[in-house]
C-alpha cells in the first residue's frame, strides 16, 4: 500500500472539525496526517482496520484514537454493510499546549495523547458510554462545543481495557519527556540508531555512570535503553517494509541490525510475524487477525 498525506480541513482559526458520514463502503486511501484524529465508526463489522503496523477486522462498532502522522485508514474488505455511519473528529496537536498538558489535572489526558502514538481502541464498554456524546457533538457549537469536545477526551483518558494498536511509533517527537536528560539520549537514539549507539556514549550524554544511568532511564521511561534502541530500530524497520521495496537485508543493515538472523528473531518475537510475513501481509496479499 502507498501511503498518502492528508491536508485536512482543519485551519488553524478552527479548534476543531467534525465530520460525519453515512456510506455503504470505505473508499479513502491508507494515509498519515499532523492532527489527532478520534474516529467512530458504527455498523461496520468485518471491515479491515490499519493502524501503524497493526491489521486487523474489526467489530460491529468501534472507537479509535490516533496520534499525528500515524499510517491509518479503513477498508472495507469483508464487511457487506450497507449502513456504514462515520464520526471523525479532527484537532490540532497544539489545541492543548505542552505546558498546560503537565499540569497534575491532567495527567491522565497527556498520557493518552502520548499513547495516541501508537493507536488507541477502546472497548465496547467505553463505546457504548461515550459514542452517544459524540453523536450529539455535532449539534453543538461555538465555545460549547470545545468544551464538550475537551469533556470527551478527558472521560476517554479516564477508561479502562484500552488496546493499544500499532508496535511501532512513527512520530519520533510524540512523547515528551520531563526530564532534559532524557529528552538529549532519546534525540542521540533518533539521530544514531543506524549506527553503533551504545549506553556507554548515551551515559556520557547524560552526564552519568552506565549503572546509575541504566537505572535512572528505566525509572524515567519504563524501558531499558537496549529495549528503547531496539524498539526505534525495530520502528524504522516496520516503516521500510511498509513504504519501500529495499530487501529486508538492505532495511536490516539500513536500521542498525549487523546480523539478518538476529533482526528475523527480534521482529518476529515483538511483532508475531516475520518480516516477509509482515509485508505481504501489508500489501494485502494476506491478512492477519
Amino acid at each position: 500500500m502507498e501511503i498518502f498525506r492528508e491536508i485536512t480541513p482543519l485551519t488553524q482559526n478552527d479548534c476543531f472539525t467534525m465530520a460525519v458520514r453515512h456510506k455503504s463502503n470505505f473508499d479513502f486511501p491508507l494515509h498519515t496526517h499532523e492532527e489527532f484524529e478520534l474516529n467512530l465508526i458504527l455498523n461496520a463489522k468485518n471491515a479491515k482496520r490499519v493502524v501503524g503496523d497493526h491489521i486487523s477486522l474489526i467489530g460491529q462498532s468501534e472507537l479509535v484514537f490516533v496520534g499525528p502522522n500515524l499510517p491509518h485508514g479503513w477498508f472495507t474488505e469483508k464487511c457487506k454493510s450497507k449502513k456504514i455511519h462515520e464520526v471523525t473528529i479532527q484537532f490540532h496537536r497544539d489545541l492543548l499546549q505542552d505546558k498546560f498538558l503537565q499540569k497534575k489535572q491532567l495527567d491522565y489526558m497527556r498520557r493518552m495523547f502520548e499513547t495516541s502514538a501508537n493507536g488507541i481502541l477502546f472497548s465496547s464498554d467505553t463505546i457504548e458510554r461515550i459514542s452517544p456524546r459524540i453523536l450529539s457533538l455535532v449539534n453543538k457549537t461555538g465555545f460549547d462545543s470545545v468544551l464538550e469536545l475537551l469533556s470527551i477526551l478527558h472521560d476517554l483518558s479516564l477508561s479502562r481495557n484500552i488496546t493499544v494498536l500499532s508496535g511501532s511509533v512513527f512520530n519520533n517527537n510524540s512523547i515528551s519527556y520531563n526530564s532534559r536528560r532524557i529528552r538529549k539520549v532519546i534525540e542521540y537514539i533518533h539521530n544514531n540508531f543506524n549506527k553503533q549507539a551504545g549506553l556507554s556514549e548515551a551515559a556520557k550524554i547524560a552526564n552519568m555512570t552506565e549503572v546509575g544511568f541504566s537505572r535512572f532511564f528505566k525509572n524515567k521511561t519504563g524501558k531499558t535503553f537496549i529495549d528503547t534502541l531496539t524498539e526505534i530500530r525495530l520502528s524504522s524497520a516496520t516503516r521500510m517494509l511498509m513504504e519501500t521495496s529495499h530487501s529486508i537485508a538492505e532495511i536490516a543493515y539500513s536500521c542498525g541490525f549487523n546480523n539478518i538472523s538476529n533482526f528475523n528473531r527480534i521482529f518476529k518475537k515483538k511483532k508475531g510475524k516475520t518480516p516477509k510475513e509482515f509485508r505481504e501481509g501489508f500489501s494485502g496479499t494476506r491478512i492477519f487477525i
